[in-house]
């Protein structure tokens, strides 16, 4: 099952709901994944879904909150992947026109009904059917990847002016979504992990929300250790280099002109080094009678890398 599956699975499970909210959720799904048709037998308005739950959840809302006892239908898909396609219909004589004119999708102008592409403001007044409209929309057009993969969240409308109205809508609860167009559709998406975690909250998806922040923390955790050790791998590859360009100063200063030739001070860590070409400068210092510390050590080795210098230029 993929993770939208859960998600919407979990989501529909929320059917004791008021009416005010149930009018909500339906009128967001009837306009995300709706369709209007004309037959000999007057106007049918279909809902298409693949997910079984958000059509039992439609059949229930309608049922419960509209007395409409809708026809469910299933048929296979003409995808590569053979899945169920559920649709619910609703024609004249369940009382179709005025369910449309109830949702908000049908309004009537100068006595003449039009398809309205915006929401209704009265229909999210309160915070609960807000969240009821964004569920409605999810259920009827929303995705969410596998956050195993990457995170992104996006619900598919055909309303250039609905896109924006409901991304105002998401917003509204501090989100940062935004809308694209992708060919004829307009695309709401978020792409933060974060973000879609709080998504999740206010859908009431509580527990896709615990297996999505158990993800993140592991994702969080393993791009920690891959940081740590990609640091500790440049810092020895730093340490390794440097020890072998020491080594190859002391080497040529020692065939060239011989290490008596250094200060005393030089000549011991000079032949400390070549002694023990893998210890640290810190483990050096500690091996010099007295011992010195790290920089002290450092200062001693680049000045004999400078000395290697002049002995290739012929200036020492």
């Amino acid at each position: 099952m993929s993770f939208s599956s859960k998600v919407k699975g979990e989501i529909c499970r929320y059917s004791d709901i008021s009416k005010e909210e149930a009018l909500a959720e339906l009128s967001a799904i009837m306009k995300v994944s709706g369709t209007i048709a004309f037959s000999g037998l007057g106007l049918s308005f279909r809902i298409t879904t693949e997910n079984p739950a958000s059509a039992k959840l439609i059949f229930l809302l309608l049922k419960e909150h509209f007395n409409i006892h809708s026809k469910l239908m299933v048929k296979k898909s003409n995808s590569l992947k053979k899945n169920n396609i559920y649709m619910v219909v609703i024609d004249e004589s369940m009382g179709v026109r005025e369910l449309l004119s109830t949702t908000g999708i049908f309004k009537e102008v100068d006595g003449i009904m039009n398809l309205d592409y915006s929401i209704e403001k009265e229909m999210i007044e309160s915070d609960e059917t807000k969240r009821a409209y964004i569920r409605g929309a999810f259920l009827g057009g929303g995705s969410i990847s596998n956050p195993e993969k990457t995170y992104h969240l996006e619900f598919v409308t055909h309303s250039e002016e609905y896109a924006n109205e409901l991304c105002k809508l998401i917003n509204s609860f501090g989100l940062n979504s935004k809308v694209i167009q992708r060919k004829n559709s307009h695309i709401i998406y978020i792409k933060e992990g974060e973000q879609i975690v709080d998504l999740l909250n206010i859908l009431g998806a509580h527990t896709c929300l615990l297996e999505l922040e158990n993800i993140r923390i592991k994702k969080e955790m393993r791009n920690n250790v891959n940081r740590l050790v990609n640091c500790e791998t440049a810092n020895l590859s730093k340490t390794v280099n440097a020890a072998v360009r020491q080594v190859e100063s002391i080497e040529l200063i020692k065939a060239s002109v011989g290490l008596q030739r250094l200060p005393k001070n030089l000549q011991e860590i000079a032949e400390l080094r070549l002694q023990y070409p893998e210890e640290s400068l810190k483990e050096l210092g500690e091996m010099l009678d007295p011992p010195i510390g790290k920089s002290g050590v450092n200062h001693r080795l680049r000045k004999i890398e400078k000395i290697a210098e002049e002995v290739r230029s012929g200036t020492y």
